[in-house]
């Protein structure tokens, strides 16, 4: 019986320490799309769901790997802090303002941002204190809003209501919701969506999002192979869109697996990722 509960330990032990292995270091994985409606070839990296994690001292082995990329322009999908009894904005606004300092930087709000625009009563005048800080660096923050980038592409932020990252919400969004806060998409233009949950993929891709690009569920915590993510913060299970590439009606959207963790602080073959979009005109 002994050896059962040692073997049980030692198994335990080792979860504990991949995890931690997992949480603090990350990989880069590159995603190529073509279409017509690109004009000239584009490489943006992607970032979501930080949570004021840290690779190593200032942000170094993060910035030193985009750095190698050599983007276009960066685009952050939200969730770069944690939101919770107080709002830790400065981890976030120094990464962004360092990235800013080199390319363009394109910031779409996630649940945590909209977190503290909603709850103004606990965080006060803090939501207006971080959007100024943003466009201070030089940063372009897109809360329904869009903005036309060189070589045929527009990019858009969509911000979510409350409503849609309840638990167990279901995957129902009408393209009208969407248009009364962005408009309409481009026809001429590759539409980029920075949406963070990709829960409503369907919608984004039946609005016009050419790629639609996402985080919020963190990979599904512990990913399983041939099953893929366990678990989603709103508690739906082995859901497809937890991460990768996913087509909808001929339409892309990727989902990162995330650079950090909040309430549940566990990873499991499922490492933190760093996002490369290359975007080239279609022969």
């Amino acid at each position: 019986m002994w050896q059962l509960a040692a073997a049980a330990g030692m198994g335990a032990l080792a979860c504990c320490l991949r995890s931690a292995y997992e949480r603090h270091h990350f990989t880069t994985d590159v995603y190529e799309l073509t279409s017509k409606k690109i004009t000239e070839k584009k490489t943006f990296v992607f970032l979501s769901d930080l949570h004021n994690n840290c690779f190593g001292r200032g942000q170094e082995r993060l910035l030193a790997a985009i750095r190698e990329v050599k983007p276009d322009g960066v685009l952050v999908g939200g969730d770069m802090m944690v939101v919770k009894e107080r709002a830790e904005l400065d981890t976030a606004l120094f990464l962004v303002g360092e990235l800013a300092r080199q390319y363009p930087v394109y910031y779409g709000n996630g649940n945590h941002e909209s977190r503290i625009d909603r709850k103004r009563w606990l965080y006060g005048d803090q939501y207006d204190v971080f959007v100024r800080r943003l466009k201070e660096a030089g940063v372009c923050h897109l809360s329904d809003a869009s903005i036309d980038f060189s070589g045929g592409i527009r990019i858009s932020g969509l911000d979510l209501e409350r409503r849609y990252y309840e638990k167990r919400v279901s995957d129902r969004l009408d393209v009208s919701y969407i248009e009364k806060r962005l408009g309409k998409a481009s026809e001429e233009k590759y539409e980029i969506l920075l949406a963070h949950s990709p829960l409503f993929r369907k919608a984004y891709a039946r609005w016009g999002a050419d790629l639609t690009l996402s985080g919020h569920f963190h990979g599904g915590t512990i990913r399983i192979p041939g099953m893929g993510g366990v678990m989603t913060p709103q508690h739906h299970f082995f859901l497809e869109s937890c991460a990768g590439c996913l087509v909808t009606e001929g339409r892309a959207m990727i989902v990162s697996r995330g650079l950090g963790t909040h309430s549940i602080n566990i990873r499991l073959n499922n490492m933190s990722q760093l996002v490369v979009v290359t975007l080239c005109p279609a022969s």
